[in-house]
């Protein structure tokens, strides 16, 4: 590798026309050459250093992106965590709030949902936050509305949970009719949904989640928020719980 650290100078002058104090201008063209061929057969020598260079990359942007979702969840923690636009389930005085961002077309989102519960059900001490984020269509955001509109008439989210698990457990596409059939089955009135689904209230929520969600880079379903971190994907139940942990005692398993 010292050899490496050697020529990493000329090689960052040659790719990026930059070099500190003997920079790429004081080379000739035949130093420039030689420069490339010694560079050239190293790496064609020790190709393992590419993989080196890769990985400490994917490294450094991933740190990058952590520090970015930190920023971005402390700049709108009251949001993220206490909107009353969100359906709060579980321990309302949790220890960690768990933050899901969720569409009811995803296929990825109705396996999360069996994540979300199994977490509900083992963690007494976890505070869980549903929040609508449809980004697969107008079927989707019709059933977000529909959604929205049932949990203003359900302020402790038991009758919204139902709901929740009839529309994204359910085969077919989400849309406006299949969400008002499943509010109608569990117990809602749905002449007043239908009603609500147009209000400022239904219009403010969608607007805020999408608004928090790029904040944070969220591009897809389901995300998360865990603690300070951003979670993007479903990633599964036990990564979900070791993430649980790192926000409530600083590791993987408390």
């Amino acid at each position: 590798m010292s050899s490496l650290r050697f020529l990493a100078p000329a090689l960052l002058a040659l790719t990026f026309g930059a070099a500190p104090a003997a920079s790429a201008q004081s080379f000739s063209d035949s130093q420039r050459g030689e420069i490339e061929q010694i560079v050239k057969r190293y790496l064609l020598a020790h190709p393992e250093v590419l993989e080196e260079v890769s990985t400490e990359l994917g490294k450094r942007q991933a740190a990058t992106e952590a520090l970015k979702h930190e920023s971005a969840v402390t700049e709108n923690a009251d949001a993220i965590f206490n909107s009353q636009r969100g359906v709060t389930l579980g321990n309302k005085n949790g220890d960690v709030t768990f933050v899901e961002f969720f569409d009811y077309n995803c296929g990825y989102c109705k396996r999360a949902m069996i994540d979300m519960l199994e977490l509900l059900k083992s963690d007494q001490k976890l505070k869980v936050v549903l929040k609508e984020f449809p980004v697969l269509g107008q079927s989707s955001v019709e059933a977000a509305q529909v959604a929205v509109a049932a949990r203003m008439q359900d302020p402790t989210g038991k009758k919204y949970l139902d709901f929740h698990q009839k529309l994204l457990g359910g085969r077919g596409q989400a849309d406006k009719s299949r969400a008002l059939a499943a509010a109608k089955e569990a117990g809602f009135d749905i002449a007043k949904i239908e009603k609500d689904m147009t209000s400022p209230e239904v219009r403010a929520t969608l607007e805020e989640n999408f608004k928090l969600a790029e904040s944070m880079g969220m591009n897809g379903t389901p995300s998360y928020v865990i603690g300070k971190q951003v979670v993007v994907g479903a990633v599964g139940l036990e990564n979900l719980k070791e993430k649980i942990n790192t926000a409530r005692c600083g590791k993987a398993s408390c």
